[in-house]
């Protein structure tokens, strides 16, 4: 399913970024160090592995692979578009030792991270960059889109497809056969019995529409 990657750049010195970090020492993947354009995280260090720089220092690393640990979606798409108007970075897949994932029935896409404790079974399609975090179940014939995040302990039954750019809060469950479309957030803890329109936000047991995300 995946190729073991190179030495190992972490995008985001952040709690997740801190979380790959273990995720990779879990592979046997060396971190050579961690990018953040954030001031306050310049010559930090998490284990090993040290802020080296910002973001667009990435091509003084191409002999790395790349993971970009940004829990919003939308900045995650914006960070990889950034980095890939000036170059071709190689992005990395990890998926925990600790995961369930069928290799022979499930495709991952580049970039794409797959944390402990998660299950994807069968005739399942995750796209680029998508996180699926801790615990984590994902049915039969779904697919999940580029640049989505789910949660921890979020259940997405089969037959579901997500959109890109989708985030599913902590502990929300999805139903069978259901369509989350581009962009659209659903609230921690919420219950998903209908159809999601795009950059929509749904929250709630049954989950209801409360607003609109500006693109």
């Amino acid at each position: 399913m995946t190729t073991p990657p190179k030495d190992l750049i972490i995008i985001g010195f952040s709690g997740f970024g801190k979380e790959i970090y273990w995720l990779a020492s879990r592979l046997g993947v060396t971190v050579r160090g961690f990018l953040d354009d954030n001031p306050d995280a310049s010559e930090k260090s998490f284990g090993s592995a040290s802020v080296l720089g910002g973001v667009m220092q990435w091509k003084d690393y191409k002999d790395c692979d790349f993971v970009i640990a940004i829990g919003s979606p939308r900045i995650r798409r914006k960070v990889f578009d950034k980095m890939s108007a000036v170059g071709t970075p190689t992005f990395a897949t990890l998926i925990d030792p600790a995961a369930v994932v069928m290799a022979d029935h499930v495709s991952v896409g580049p970039g794409s991270v797959i944390c402990a404790g998660s299950i994807c079974t069968v005739e399942v399609d995750i796209g680029a960059h998508v996180i699926i975090n801790l615990n984590c179940t994902v049915g039969h014939e779904t697919r999940i889109g580029d640049f989505a995040t789910i949660a921890p302990m979020v259940a997405i039954s089969g037959n579901v497809s997500i959109g890109a750019c989708v985030e599913v809060g902590t502990g929300a469950t999805i139903r069978q056969g259901l369509t989350v479309n581009s962009g659209a957030m659903i609230g921690m803890g919420s219950v998903l019995t209908k159809n999601v329109a795009d950059n929509t936000v749904v929250f709630g047991s049954p989950a209801r529409p409360i607003k609109t995300i500006a693109e």
